[in-house]
């Protein structure tokens, strides 16, 4: 006779025989039940049902009631399918069943209980996973999602309904799973719902029909194949599921499914790698060939084609299985093989758990317990099982592997072994780093690559993006940067599908990833601006301040502020980043960068300025005779921004600063422009959802942090005239104008330039400037050996001497510092060498403030690249030009500003 799995009709005494032998928990029902034992005995198995109906009747309560049912149902069913009697079908249906009524009769108790007139509705309890496809196993839980409408659950007294829900919810979950005497009805796994470990136990329908809608992932769609309406307010679950419904079964043929979870199985398979091997602890339900890789083959091709297919919105798999081959979309025999082996996976996994009722899948490790199993089931040993699993386990795998990893696929394998082959037949340095690296970023577990989409565009692209990050120049840096990346990125699709479109980007991400950190935690933030970079122009120089300004303001029909505030740091954030692309890219000089980073700031001002006043008026109005003007200082001022500077500005306003503004809300002059300066800072400083733009700089202003923020050009004049410090006319060396009219700049610039050229005492001036450069290197020291600003000989001690100059001598009052410093030279105060020092140094600046923010020397593998925008042959000339330069610095200060030695002996007293 040839063996079978599945059990053929027998009689109930046999089954009662080999459970008293072979199942320890079956043999307890059988003795604290001994009437049904005694009914089942004489093989009146409907008698059996019919007791099992009533088992509780007697109960003093619900909770007693439904776990003498489940007792008494328990062991009804062991009993008629171990003998044959019952089909798989029919347990599992009758165990289904049993569920829907044991959560509507606990949520009726909960309710009559806490609100006596209150009509059962406002709370849904939505069946997933087995339960919602009617196919609960023997020893199974339950994964219930809790809805509820805030407008019809009952409240008590000032009890809100999401505390309500909660409580609801709670006591529902302990009356099913709680053991006591009579032990438990199901026990209840809510981790299925939306961020289990932080959401409530019950959400609010809207919330959850959001969630669905919007930040689901792939395989919360694949659970809800298996959805239904289970308990409750039927009529508030059926909508629910009727809502989402389109994120469930998607009109497009979704052949992302295939891949999603096929991402899936490999993490099963790894995290469950013991029980992957087919032997002894194999695991039926998560092994390769097994349960759940059946089911999932089932529930690939109903994402695929149910969304145009009705007809395949089928829950059950057999079921599925049966209506995909009936559809025409698998094949048949493979169908057969599949719908065969869940049967006989199934009945088995229901031995398993009869024996000690635990919720276990796989097979026992030792062969003793496994001859239980085996003996339990009618067979002779447990070889006996294993040799009539093993070809279903095996012919399902080959089936299942087929689908998720083809042979033709240009893609890397999913399985963890085919992946690490592949990866290793490319020869890579960093090969066990990238099969660590894709494992995790299949995991599910990274924020941007939660969707079906996301997953789907970055396998696409997947292959070539490994073979570009394993020829970049540092790959080690660039694939660790690369995992930041995609760590960090809100969402990755268009940013993944802009590389399959433009493969050439690739190779410009693999240089940004592997020489600027800078860049790459800024796409991180915002992917988007990758987009920017199709455009061939995004790589040409920034035009002037006004096209700039024209291109920041533009605006769409309906454009309130707020919305143009982020548009402008789109544009500005774009702009900022091709530059900085440029730079990597070695497209132009970094001198000509560093002005084309200072005129997108200028720009960016005006626009943001004229856009906050505009608001501002709306409630303030204007002050008549009175305008705004902003000077810019420091790196701004002088036109040569590096990526990371902030802006140094000053707020002034022209008038009478005893004037009152004429709109709704009057305000006086002083309070009206320093209200509105604090508004424009924001403007430029503060993230919005469109990232940051500037950090800004107020403390150059007349009193520094102890002054208002905005005073008067009157006020400012006297200042700087009466009170302002050496340190402060240095810095105004580098002071322009960057708003206002044409006329408020000219007098600001005259009036600047007036100031300056007072006669100062030559030996005062030269203490003060010393004093202060002390003071800057007793309380910020060098970050390090590059910190190209502040070593000594540096970019802070060049400014020093040119500002010292400067001011002795009322000459060469350019902000910008190359002119200045041409001009220095011209009149015969400086030597040619201290501009050849100021370009390299600064070049040299800007490219270490994209490729080694912290000044410490870089990667041998970004050497090169920064020598050459210092405007150097190699690393060994650049480093030997730096040393020269600063070496003309120290011998310049050493001629303009070394103490007398008088003095030397003062300060050492």
């Amino acid at each position: 006779m040839t063996l079978s799995l599945l059990p053929q009709p027998g009689l109930l005494s046999d089954a009662l025989r080999r459970a008293r032998e072979h199942a320890p928990y079956l043999k307890m029902l059988l003795e604290v039940q001994p009437d049904l034992a005694d009914l089942l005995a004489a093989e009146n198995l409907d008698g059996a049902f019919d007791y099992c109906a009533q088992a509780g009747a007697k109960a003093a309560n619900v909770r007693q009631k439904l776990r003498q049912e489940k007792r008494a149902l328990a062991l009804t069913l062991a009993i008629g399918d171990l003998a044959g009697q019952l089909s798989l079908t029919d347990v599992i249906t009758r165990l289904s069943d049993f569920a829907d009524r044991a959560l509507d009769e606990a949520l009726a108790d909960i309710y009559a209980t806490r609100y006596p007139d209150a009509p059962l509705e406002g709370f849904s309890i939505i069946a997933l996973g087995k339960h919602g496809s009617r196919e609960l196993n023997y020893s199974s839980d339950i994964d219930p999602i809790f809805i509820y409408d805030p407008e019809k659950i009952p409240v008590r007294g000032k009890e809100e309904p999401s505390d309500a829900a909660r409580r609801i919810g709670q006591q529902l979950v302990e009356a099913l799973n709680s053991r006591d005497a009579e032990g438990y009805v199901f026990r209840v796994d809510m981790r299925l719902r939306p961020s289990p470990e932080v959401s409530p136990v019950a959400l609010p329908v809207e919330a959850a029909i959001s969630y669905y809608e919007s930040s689901a992932l792939a395989w919360e769609q694949a659970a809800f194949i298996r959805s239904r309406a289970a308990a409750g307010d039927q009529s508030l679950g059926r909508n629910f599921l009727e809502t989402i419904n389109p994120f469930i079964w998607r009109r497009s043929l979704d052949y992302g499914a295939i891949r999603n979870i096929g991402s899936v199985t490999a993490q099963i398979r790894d995290h469950y790698a013991a029980g992957q091997k087919f032997g002894p602890g194999f695991d039926l339900k998560r092994g390769r060939g097994g349960i759940r890789e059946t089911e999932f083959y089932a529930q690939m091709h109903q994402l695929i084609f149910g969304g145009r297919q009705p007809d395949l919105r089928v829950p059950a798999t057999r079921d599925a299985l049966a209506a995909l081959v009936k559809a025409a979309r698998i094949d048949a025999e493979k169908a057969n093989v599949l719908s065969e082996a869940y049967e006989i996976y199934r009945v088995i996994e229901h031995r398993l758990q009869m024996v000690n009722d635990q919720q276990t899948h796989s097979l026992p490790d030792g062969m003793a317990e496994l001859d239980r199993v085996a003996r339990l089931h009618g067979l002779e040993d447990g070889q006996t099982l294993l040799d009539l699993l093993a070809p279903h386990v095996d012919a399902v795998g080959n089936i299942y592997d087929d689908l998720i990893e083809p042979e033709d696929s240009a893609r890397l394998p999913t399985d963890e072994g085919k992946l690490a082959a592949a990866i290793a037949e490319k020869n890579l340095v960093e090969g066990d780093s990238f099969v660590q690296a894709i494992k995790r970023w299949r995991s599910g577990k990274v924020t941007a690559l939660r969707s079906s989409a996301a997953q789907e565009s970055f396998e696409a692209i997947l292959p070539d993006l490994v073979d570009a990050i394993a020829t970049a120049p540092n790959s080690t840096k660039a694939l660790a940067r690369l995992d930041s990346l995609i760590d960090k990125l809100p969402t990755a699709i268009n940013f993944f599908r802009i590389l399959e479109a433009r493969p050439g980007l690739l190779q410009l991400l693999s240089q940004i990833l592997s020489h600027a950190p800078v860049l790459a935690d800024e796409l991180a933030r915002r992917a988007e601006l990758f987009d920017g970079l199709i455009d061939t122009t995004a790589l040409d120089l920034p035009p002037s301040v006004d096209s700039l300004a024209a291109q920041f303001s533009r605006t769409e029909p309906g454009d309130d502020y707020q919305i143009l505030l982020d548009r402008v740091r789109e544009r500005v954030g774009e702009k900022r980043f091709a530059l900085g692309v440029q730079l990597i890219e070695g497209r132009h000089d970094a001198l000509d960068i560093s002005e084309g980073y200072a005129r997108v700031a200028e720009a960016a001002i005006q626009v943001l300025t004229d856009a906050t006043i505009a608001e501002f008026e709306l409630a303030h109005g204007k002050i008549d005779g009175s305008a705004l003007t902003i000077l810019a200082l420091g790196r701004l001022g002088g036109e040569a921004l590096t990526h990371a500077s902030d802006l140094d500005l000053i707020f002034l306003f022209s008038g009478d600063h005893s004037a009152e503004s004429d709109g709704e809300r009057p305000l006086g002059a002083t309070r009206y422009y320093n209200r509105l300066t604090a508004r424009i800072v924001t403007a430029l400083s503060v993230p919005t959802a469109a990232g940051p733009l500037y950090e800004v700089d107020t403390r150059l202003r007349p009193s520094g942090t102890q002054g208002p923020l905005a005073v008067s050009l009157e006020s400012f004049y006297k200042y700087q005239r009466d009170s302002a410090w050496t340190w402060e006319h240095m810095a105004l060396t580098r002071a322009r104008p960057v708003y206002g009219s044409s006329d408020a700049r000219q007098g600001l610039r005259e009036q600047m330039h007036e100031i300056l050229r007072d006669h100062r005492e030559p030996e005062e001036l030269r203490k003060a400037v010393r004093k202060m450069r002390l003071d800057i290197v007793q309380h910020k020291p060098p970050k390090g050996p590059l910190d190209t600003k502040l070593m000594e000989g540096g970019l802070v001690d060049w400014e020093f001497i040119v500002h010292f100059l400067q001011l002795k001598t009322g000459e060469a009052l350019h902000p910008q510092l190359g002119k200045a410093v041409r001009a220095l030279v011209a009149g015969g105060h400086l030597g040619e060498d201290m501009v050849t020092a100021h370009d390299l140094m600064t070049r040299l600046l800007v490219a270490l403030r994209l490729m080694s923010p912290d000044c410490d020397y870089p990667p041998e593998t970004s050497r090169a690249l920064i020598a050459k925008a210092a405007g150097q042959a190699s690393w060994e000339a650049l480093l030997d030009g730096y040393d020269k330069a600063r070496q003309c610095v120290i011998d310049e200060w050493n001629r303009h500003l070394r103490p007398d030695p008088d003095e030397i002996l003062g300060d050492i007293k």
